[in-house]
């Protein structure tokens, strides 16, 4: 996103410093309006299409970065603000303040010394001022930025994971001894629950309830905390608003609870033997290996994935532009195929798949559409000036992982992805991916 100019207009008059120019913004910013309509009906001078001659200038995005740096910086030692000591005003609230000024400083500092070289080398003398008939100026985009968290993985999140491993082995057993149930165990219970203005019962048989548990009713946890197998309790159960089983959500049941037995949690032993029975892993060491290398690998790809995330909707905030309609469509048909394949793999049958809200299910995706489709775009224009390549090897990669996803052989899948026009998209999809990684690994930290 570099600064394109066609011609440029040098100026005779001094330009004020940034101090000069920040004070000038705050004392007469009411003055320009006063003569916006005088401005709006200024010409510029009449010129000779004969003996005019066109020039387009570039200027690298790196090079308008730094002057953005370096302006913005000047800003913010000399500007005054009410509610910020001087020198201390956030570069944001100076970019948001002074963002006219500031881009016209850094177009007068960067166009005339190019310009001139410009005209020079093409051994013409001009007979009168250029004129800007078309500019375009914005900070590159190498200055978008976004936190990067780190990707280490720590002591304590290995332990967690450790932890679930075992705590999937667990087994629960018959308590023999007699005693009275405490925190940690789990009832085996029987229920039957009357609910005000229901006539079918809550109800359940031989269901298992960890007294104490996360997961469990206060109120079970609490007549059943003490009591032993055989006995029968009365409670009154009042379920939160947020109760994510609806028909109980804010209700009160009374229940009648019998309690068939005790049940225990054990945890296995965290040695080579669990390691073993977990895996083909010669000892517990092979084992937290494994778990460091799969947690790391995890933890690689949800960061970079969040992280690249917030850095394509910072690109968007930057850059806004509309965006075709049909594109945005297609992409809410994308989404929505997605999601079908999603729940119809969860067991949903296709006469349910039709009877969903599907006008409510596209306005839903849209707002992510329009991101996704907006996101491709700009890593498109992005991976033009950057000249990122995708090589026929890394395409025959990806269709050799298709093939076998979809089990067809590969040059039947090649041949098929030649004529529909899959192997561009495939091709474009791996430049935007190479694109993404690339800004990823940019950013700071």
């Amino acid at each position: 996103m570099p600064l394109t100019s066609v011609d440029t207009l040098e100026n005779n008059n001094p330009e004020p410093t940034p101090a000069e120019a920040a004070h000038a913004h705050d004392e007469h910013h009411d003055h320009e309006h006063e003569h916006a309509d005088e401005h709006e009906h200024s010409h510029g001078p009449v010129l000779n299409p004969d003996c005019t001659r066109e020039l387009v200038l570039d200027v690298p995005a790196e090079d308008v970065s730094k002057s953005f740096r370096r302006v913005t910086r000047e800003y913010q030692k000399h500007a005054k603000i009410p509610g910020f000591r001087p020198g201390k005003v956030p570069e944001a609230v100076i970019k948001r303040r002074y963002a006219n000024e500031i881009r016209k400083e850094v177009i007068d500092t960067l166009l005339p010394e190019r310009f001139n070289q410009a005209v020079r080398d093409l051994g013409v003398a001009p007979v009168g001022q250029p004129q800007v008939t078309e500019l375009t100026v914005d900070e590159g985009y190498q200055d978008v930025t976004v936190p990067k968290p780190s990707v280490e993985i720590t002591e304590e999140e290995v332990k967690q994971e450790l932890e679930q491993l075992r705590e999937s082995r667990a087994t629960i057993e018959p308590v023999e001894e007699d005693r009275p149930m405490v925190d940690g165990d789990w009832a085996q219970i029987t229920y039957k629950g009357t609910l005000e203005d229901e006539a079918e019962p809550v109800a359940g048989e031989d269901s298992l309830v960890e007294i104490g548990g996360k997961d469990t009713v206060e109120a079970f946890s609490s007549a059943l905390r003490g009591a032993k197998p055989g006995q029968t309790v009365n409670v009154a159960a009042q379920y939160p608003a947020e109760y994510p089983e609806q028909r109980l959500a804010g209700k009160t049941v009374d229940y009648t609870i019998d309690v068939k037995g005790i049940k225990k949690r054990n945890l296995p032993e965290f040695d080579d033997g669990f390691a073993k029975e977990v895996g083909a892993f010669e000892s517990l060491a092979d084992l937290e290996k494994r778990v460091r290398e799969n947690l790391a690998t995890r933890k690689r790809r949800a960061v970079e994935g969040e992280t690249k995330d917030k850095l394509f909707a910072a690109l968007i905030e930057r850059y806004p532009f509309p965006v075709p309609e049909s594109l945005v469509q297609e992409q809410v048909d994308a989404r929505l195929e997605r999601g079908l394949r999603a729940l119809a793999a969860q067991g949903m049958e296709p006469d349910q798949m039709r009877k969903l809200d599907f006008a409510r299910l596209r306005a839903a995706q849209r707002d992510s559409a329009v991101a996704e489709v907006k996101s491709s775009l700009l890593l498109a224009r992005i991976a033009n000036e950057e000249n990122v390549s995708v090589s026929d090897e890394e395409v025959d990669r990806e269709i050799h992982i298709a093939a076998l996803q979809s089990r067809e052989p590969v040059d039947d899948l090649k041949v098929r992805l030649t004529q529909d026009g899959g192997l561009a998209r495939i091709r474009e999809q791996l430049k935007r991916e190479k694109t993404a990684q690339l800004l990823y690994e940019r950013l700071p930290g």
